[in-house]
């Protein structure tokens, strides 16, 4: 009974063992598994292009003073005018162009310095604002802007409130294309480090495509536009 016993209890425990040793083992393999399965690289691919503006805005403020209110309003609708005969004469329609309101300001009438000398009371201003897609046709009328000065027109406004606005709208175009070179630059890197470290380069474990930013190429040419895109790429690794 004793012996039956003994072999009974000496073949639990070599049963728990091995029951033991089996699930070390599977649980050591699905873990060095697990680990193999989690190795990743991650990877920044860039694409930038350069494209012109498809429009451009620019203001164009002028200004007129008399000591008669009537005066400084009807000189500055004949200025006007000469603007806009000048803008159409170059070109511009005249849908693309748009006038503000007249800005007045009385001198005498401000909270300080009303006692001081003047040579004119009334100083009004007044801005054409040019909406145009033909940028070029807009910059090389940009060095004629002379002319407007030869017929009295009395040009103001410092270079930031008269400085003209470039903007690019085909955005949506050039996307499909960016994004496929942002890619293929990162699978590029990818392929580099898995080949620098023995390894494989697996499927994307995750992606990124990123913001696409539009700015200036440089102060001088601010017509012309660099567009830029930065994806990022998580792929797996394999031995």
């Amino acid at each position: 009974m004793n012996d039956n016993s003994s072999v009974v209890q000496l073949t639990i425990g070599i049963s728990i063992f091995l029951g033991l040793t089996a699930l070390g083992y599977f649980i050591t393999k699905a873990a060095v598994d697990f680990k193999s399965f989690d190795r990743s690289v991650t990877v920044k691919g860039l694409a930038e292009q350069e494209h012109i503006a498809d429009i451009v805005i620019w203001p164009i403020q002028f200004t007129e003073a008399s000591n008669s209110l009537d005066d400084v309003y009807e000189s500055l609708d004949q200025s006007a005018e000469r603007v806009r005969e000048f803008l159409v004469s170059q070109g511009i329609a005249d849908s693309e162009i748009s006038f503000s309101t007249p800005l007045l300001t009385d001198r005498s009438a401000q909270r300080y310095g009303g006692n001081e000398n003047f040579q004119y009371r009334y100083i009004a201003s007044q801005t054409a604002t040019i909406y145009s897609e033909n940028v070029e046709g807009v910059r090389n009328m940009m060095s004629d802007l002379v002319e407007l000065g030869k017929q009295g027109v009395t040009l103001s406004g410092n270079e930031y409130e008269v400085r003209p606005e470039y903007i690019f709208t085909r955005l949506n175009e050039i996307k499909p294309e960016m994004i496929e070179q942002a890619t293929k630059e990162a699978r590029q890197v990818a392929e580099k480090f898995a080949e620098d470290s023995n390894s494989k380069l697996g499927k994307i474990k995750s992606a990124s495509q990123g913001q696409f930013s539009i700015s200036d190429r440089d102060n001088n040419n601010p017509h012309i536009k660099k567009v830029r895109v930065v994806s990022t790429i998580v792929y797996y690794l394999s031995d």
